[in-house]
């Protein structure tokens, strides 16, 4: 547990900040992206995905070792989250999943690697573990597109030699912070690569290290329902005012895209301010730590929800459903309110789990571990498909704002 004295420190650290000099808004820079159902192993465990998925995070961010060699791999996420990316010139495209908890962009695992002029092999083994799935082999420099005519030269990239838990994709594209990227070259343990992102600012290309993602609610299995947009943000894709929060400095949510904030379901508060990760490449679920007074089990309570038996989820009735609260999100100065309809998974999509199709499943479960060790909690799907959210990698903050989705009952 943390003192209660670093957790009075951590708090005053997540006073909100409303706009700035420094926001760009309508950046051009865009890329579309596409959520997909991971159906390959046939119906989804989300829960046991899940768990897995965050445990191994945790484990991968106890040293800088474990983030190359000996983090769990683990079965592969259910929810992907896939952009369009070419590589080469002539640039051949790649379906890769974007993801704000890694750095390192590769490619091979599906589409072989398609050597062209531009590719230059450095000779450096490259390798890494996720908390799903993991990937070695040689790093290259090349071209890379991003959308229409957004072209980045003598980007790093991993080709995959060897790759575990990959099925129906081609790699990942790494936007999360530079020292993710650290021990991932094995013969230069200490160094780092620098990102896409960053590449972007260093070339000219954005002039903001800055990344905006929006989503949208869909009860598809796959759909292109989401969009990146490098080095400002998208005013048609939010309402209102974003609002900032500065990155934590507890550990180990401040090796990802981690801050500070507390939970209500109601008037009631379910977990007080606590260090939590986000990420867009997440889990479905918002996951609730276990702790002394269990957030957990008062959020179950609060509902009057069971355990399905069959899938592990929190089960309602429909007057159970009719009688939610919102599940109040407390960051900074902001409050983030996620409607009944955005606690539960989307019922059109209900098979996919091997749930019944007139089910009512919420999408809250416990994050497996104790809260206070830094690392307390996950957004995941429906909170990203009802607010805009900016990663600030030049101001070391997280941002939020409404959306014309934030209301949305699609699920």
């Amino acid at each position: 547990m943390l003192p209660a004295a670093s957790l009075l420190t951590t708090l005053l650290l997540a006073l909100s900040i409303a706009g700035s000099a420094v926001e760009v808004r309508n950046s051009p820079i865009t890329l579309p992206i596409a959520r997909k159902l991971n159906t390959s192993g046939g119906t989804i465990n989300l829960l046991q995905r899940d768990k897995a998925h965050v445990a191994a995070l945790k484990d991968r961010s106890v040293s800088t070792l474990n983030r190359r060699a000996s983090v769990p791999v683990t079965t592969f996420d259910a929810v992907l989250y896939i952009a369009q990316v070419g590589v080469g010139s002539p640039a051949t495209t790649y379906n890769l999943i974007v993801d704000t908890g890694s750095s390192n962009t590769w490619i091979g695992a599906t589409t072989p690697y398609a050597k062209t002029s531009t590719s230059v092999n450095t000779g450096q083994p490259v390798s890494v573990s996720y908390g799903s799935g993991s990937f070695s082999g040689t790093e290259y420099t090349d071209t890379v597109t991003l959308g229409s005519g957004l072209t980045i030269t003598k980007q790093s990239i991993g080709v995959a030699s060897t790759s575990s838990d990959f099925t129906g994709v081609d790699g990942i594209l790494g936007i999360g912070p530079l020292n993710l990227t650290q021990d991932t070259l094995t013969d230069d343990l200490s160094g780092t690569i620098p990102t896409v992102t960053q590449n972007l600012h260093s070339q000219g290309i954005i002039s903001h290290l800055v990344v905006g993602i929006s989503f949208e609610p869909s009860n598809s299995p796959n759909v292109t329902n989401g969009e990146l947009t490098f080095g400002g943000t998208d005013a048609t894709k939010y309402t209102g005012s974003i609002a900032y929060t500065p990155l934590t400095t507890t550990n180990p949510a401040s090796t990802y895209w981690g801050i500070d904030e507390s939970i209500t379901y109601g008037s009631t508060t379910i977990l007080s301010y606590h260090c939590w990760y986000r990420r867009l490449l997440a889990p479905p679920f918002f996951m609730l730590p276990l702790r002394s007074i269990d957030a957990f089990t008062k959020y179950q309570s609060a509902t009057g929800a069971t355990v399905d038996a069959t899938t592990g989820l929190l089960l309602v009735s429909s007057t159970q459903y009719s009688a939610l609260k919102n599940l109040n999100f407390n960051i900074g100065s902001k409050t983030y309110a996620l409607t009944p309809n955005g606690q539960i998974w989307p019922r059109s999509l209900n098979t996919y789990i091997g749930g019944s199709s007139s089910a009512i499943y919420l999408i809250v479960n416990d994050i497996g571990t104790p809260s206070g060790a830094g690392f307390d909690f996950v957004n995941g799907l429906t909170f990203l498909e009802r607010f805009y959210s900016v990663y600030d990698t030049t101001n070391s903050r997280v941002g939020f704002a409404t959306t014309s989705y934030t209301d949305a009952t699609t699920n």
